[in-house]
């Protein structure tokens, strides 16, 4: 890319793992916008620490399930910039859990966990992608998980919501790989969050070949990495961070 600003979306800004990307990726030099759909005040408090420490952020809100929102959105995202800049890195993290065992699972719970993983990835993505592909540079990554991989018992709404954001992330690459676009997953394990504060670490851990459950931080650097021009021959790649506990 040149030297212009780069402008960098993290849906699920605000979140444990959202607000660690964003993070890295200003200290890396990007202009970050800090996506959020209802926790404004913890979005701010993320642009807050990266313009005190001398980094560019902004926050923008839309539910990550509506289309017509995202798109909104990132039009008037777009109306309020010149049109040299664009959105040239795209981390979809945005994400809920609802756990029940399928045969007690509610059919909101499964509809709800699919449209927040899997068809927010398709409504977000597909608003910034042509632009992408025009400047002929961009970075798509997606934040999914071990129960995507594996297949974890209580998840089959949220195992079939990152599997198909992990099938989608394959066959995405292989579309725009020539117009110097790459997509990417990482799929973290046992990271320690807000999401899995009632598990009990002093018993999962023994699970893990690391003996310790991860850091948000360490997720963030290698989407960092996946973000950078250093990564621009790797796509089509789900990356396991999980500290060895499934490979």
């Amino acid at each position: 890319m040149s030297n212009q600003i780069r402008f960098a979306l993290v849906t699920g800004g605000s979140g444990g793992i959202g607000s660690a990307i964003c993070k890295q990726l200003a200290m890396d030099g990007y202009h970050v916008l800090v996506h959020y759909h209802h926790n404004r005040e913890e979005a701010l408090k993320v642009v807050n620490h990266i313009t005190d420490t001398g980094g560019m952020a902004e926050t923008i809100q839309f539910d990550v399930c509506k289309p017509e929102e995202v798109s909104l959105a990132i039009k008037t995202w777009r109306d309020n910039h010149d049109e040299n800049s664009y959105i040239a890195v795209l981390v979809n993290n945005a994400g809920i859990r609802k756990d029940a065992l399928m045969v007690w699972m509610e059919p909101a719970d499964w509809h709800s966990v699919i449209d927040t993983n899997l068809n927010s990835f398709f409504y977000v993505t597909s608003s910034l992608l042509k632009e992408m592909i025009l400047k002929k540079w961009g970075r798509i990554i997606n934040v999914v998980s071990l129960s995507g991989i594996k297949g974890l018992p209580g998840q089959t709404n949220y195992s079939a919501a990152k599997a198909g954001v992990i099938g989608a992330t394959k066959a995405l690459a292989q579309e725009v790989a020539k117009k110097n676009v790459t997509v990417n997953a990482v799929a973290p394990g046992y990271i320690k969050t807000e999401m899995i504060k009632n598990l009990d670490e002093s018993q999962l851990k023994n699970l893990i070949p690391a003996n310790r459950f991860g850091k948000p931080e360490e997720v963030a650097s290698v989407i960092a990495f996946l973000a950078s021009e250093g990564a621009s021959y790797i796509t089509g790649e789900v990356i396991h961070i999980n500290g060895g506990l499934y490979t």
